[in-house]
């Protein structure tokens, strides 16, 4: 029998530890992101071709019945019950054809059965659609041997949506399957949050470009890469890829142009406290007000965030791995937050572990994990990585999503429960 651990302490545990100088918890730094940031409020009209990924404006109601009239669930024969009397089996006049996309000729008379194909208006007087396979027809005539129950086979006007019935609420992050219910609700376009304008300014001399090159103490530039394609979306407009000046006044005067024309600046590196992390002392005199300064979390401890001019700030750390985890958590939440969604956000969900995790306390840490199945009570199941390096990449291929260990814990055993985030 495998034993599981209902996981201890709520959030991510990291609330609860000692913490030095004004590290925060994950929990509470995105809630203030959240509660710092404002949705952009110009919108725009967009086709449902070009809406996929993007915030819905306003809700979608349905501009009347779906569907609009009583019709054939599949092809077979338009009947009235009521004719069926007494033993079968049962003989009926085969009266007229009605194709999908035409209007019934006449109405249906007693004794009589009118063909009808999927989608095809059910004529009056028909209560029931017989299926083809289900009778015996000849040239005038089919033949029954079942009875069939009033309804059968018939969509009912209206039973999929009402008039003026919401069927995509406002903060929806359009889906394909948004988009199904937008355009049964007979819309050909929708408002939406415009999209969000964000640059990407990241720091260090010894980053080379792939191409160029490299020094004996260079290295190759990964998170240009990596978080261009991560900060990419149908929501966002990532209008500026800059490397940084690495000194203060390269940084200030950067920071003070892109704060004036876009709504993100998403910075890597030159966050810490060390005498080359210029950036937060380029914010600071640009009189940038700061949020959080670090969150108790591992990889990832010097995130941060704030407002710069118009714009928020989201400072990543420099290590690539750090850098992809906190973007994951703080970034994808940042831009939820400014584009105004409010619904189908990614969710926590819980997991089994394969195996024993080892876990030193003091942090909360996101470790990497890929899922391998499911148990036998049907429970999704991760594998991890044994420890979190973070200037490591090489095994993010084939990851999943992260695991978020309490800051408490020590040891899991396998079969344990606990939160994982996809990716």
């Amino acid at each position: 029998m495998t034993v599981i651990r209902k996981i201890a302490g709520t959030g991510c545990g990291c609330d609860d530890i000692a913490r030095p100088g004004s590290l925060i918890s994950i929990d509470e730094a995105l809630s203030r992101i959240e509660g710092l940031t404002q949705a952009a409020p110009e919108t725009e009209l967009v086709t449902l071709a070009q809406a996929v990924g993007r915030v819905l404006a306003q809700p979608v109601q349905s501009r009347g019945m779906v569907p609009p009239f009583d019709n054939a669930a599949m092809d077979g024969f338009a009947i009235h019950t009521g004719d069926l009397c007494g033993d079968g089996p049962w003989s009926l006049a085969i009266g007229g054809r009605i194709a999908a996309g035409h209007l019934p000729l006449c109405e249906l008379r007693r004794k009589e059965a009118i063909q009808v194909f999927t989608g095809a208006p059910v004529p009056k007087g028909a209560d029931a659609v017989v299926m083809q396979e289900q009778v015996l027809r000849s040239d005038t005539h089919i033949r029954m041997t079942g009875l069939v129950k009033p309804g059968s086979n018939i969509r009912r006007a209206g039973e999929d949506m009402a008039m003026g019935r919401i069927v995509v609420p406002a903060g929806r992050s359009l889906s394909p399957r948004d988009i199904a219910a937008c355009a049964a609700a007979g819309y050909q376009a929708v408002p939406v949050i415009r999209r969000i304008r964000a640059a990407l300014l990241v720091t260090g001399d010894e980053v080379v470009q792939q191409g160029q090159t490299r020094g004996a103490a260079a290295i190759w530039d990964v998170n240009t890469p990596m978080l261009s394609a991560a900060i990419a979306a149908p929501g966002i407009d990532l209008c500026s890829i800059q490397i940084a000046g690495d000194t203060r006044h390269g940084l200030r005067a950067q920071l003070a142009e892109l704060s004036q024309r876009v709504d993100l600046i998403v910075t890597t590196g030159g966050i810490s406290v060390g005498e080359e992390d210029h950036v937060k002392p380029a914010l600071s005199d640009l009189s940038a007000r700061i949020a959080f300064s670090g969150v108790a979390v591992k990889p990832g401890k010097p995130v941060s965030f704030g407002h710069v001019g118009r714009a928020a700030w989201l400072g990543l750390p420099g290590n690539p791995l750090s850098a992809f985890v906190t973007w994951q958590i703080f970034g994808a939440a940042l831009c939820r937050s400014l584009s105004g969604q409010t619904q189908g956000a990614v969710r926590r969900r819980h997991v089994v572990l394969q195996r024993v995790l080892h876990h030193n306390p003091g942090r909360c840490e996101l470790r990497l994990a890929g899922l391998t199945g499911f148990d036998s009570a049907g429970r999704e199941v991760v594998d991890f990585v044994d420890a979190t390096r973070s200037g490591r990449v090489s095994q993010l291929p084939d990851m999943d999503g992260l695991l978020f260990i309490p800051a408490e814990t020590e040891d899991l055993p396998g079969g344990a429960l606990v939160e994982f985030h996809p990716f």
